[in-house]
């Protein structure tokens, strides 16, 4: 079977994310969406934009979000851009919250779970996405990568609650309400995904940042702290390969944070993520690990 890449460096830095960004070689066209997690206020792990600013320059790209289906200081639009403006990321680029000014459906190939995904209206404007992903735990998917910045993390609010209740209902207010068995929010997860990638059509690069490793996402206004040194930053165009490697490095560590960290992944089942987008087709948990910095 043909492994896909997977670029890594220890170089936490700007410059390592532009020495990953080259290492891949994919040059992203057009108008490029740079797809980040913005942070819940109160929360300080999310990945800083002054460490992104050089590579979001490079591509030229925009800083895109979308608002959150849980109640919090991101829900809406204008208290999602105080979020942004607040840590920053208006400071080195341009703005857009994708689903400010509506919604609409992106059609899901043979779904078991979802018939369709909901975007933000503003995902049509662009020609490439650079998924720029803060590798870290997750209290409902076990962790947070690529397939879920791509999925959750770039629906609308409204699609939020669509792959959180693997189809139920696309209602915020009805979500808590309409959880499914845990395995269907996990492929629904990668279903998501599967509609960002057509959409796109191959013109996207995954990046995964494997710091402040703590067992919460960056949508907790409370995180946990990390329990897990850094470990570094990977990068790759197959986004099912790049979050197997990060799995991996983080069951492969000695780190003493490490069996935290998994009894959070396992307890949810997490891995299965991988697993299901493997299954339909979004990539391969066969890859060849490259140490750009040898």
């Amino acid at each position: 079977m043909k492994k896909s890449k997977v670029y890594f460096t220890k170089n936490i830095s700007s410059q390592g994310l532009i020495n990953l960004y080259n290492a891949v070689g994919k040059k992203l066209e057009g108008k490029v969406a740079v797809k980040v997690h913005s942070g819940e206020p109160g929360g300080n792990n999310y990945v800083k934009p002054n460490m992104m600013k050089d590579l979001v320059h490079l591509v030229k790209g925009t800083i895109v979000e979308c608002n959150t289906a849980y109640h919090g200081k991101r829900d809406f639009t204008a208290d999602h851009e105080k979020a942004l403006k607040d840590h920053g990321f208006y400071n080195i680029a341009n703005v857009d919250i994708m689903d400010s000014e509506g919604e609409e459906k992106l059609p899901v190939r043979n779904g078991k779970h979802l018939k369709f995904n909901l975007v933000g209206t503003h995902l049509k404007n662009y020609d490439s996405m650079l998924m720029l992903s803060h590798f870290k735990g997750h209290a409902m998917g076990g962790f947070g990568g690529a397939l879920k910045n791509m999925s959750i993390g770039v629906a609308s609010r409204n699609g939020k609650a669509n792959i959180h209740s693997a189809g139920k209902t696309c209602n915020p207010d009805l979500l808590w309400s309409s959880l499914p068995e845990q395995d269907y929010f996990l492929e629904s997860m990668a279903e998501a995904d599967s509609t960002i990638i057509d959409f796109f059509k191959g013109n996207m690069v995954f990046i995964d940042c494997m710091i402040n490793l703590s067992i919460d996402c960056d949508c907790d206004s409370h995180p946990e702290e990390p329990c897990m040194k850094d470990i570094g930053l990977l990068a790759s165009l197959d986004p099912v390969a790049l979050d197997k490697a990060c799995m991996d490095l983080v069951e492969h560590s000695d780190d003493p944070g490490r069996d935290h960290f998994m009894e959070r992944v396992n307890s949810r089942n997490g891995k299965h993520t991988i697993e299901y987008a493997e299954k339909i087709g979004l990539g391969t948990q066969n890859y060849q690990l490259i140490d750009i910095d040898k």
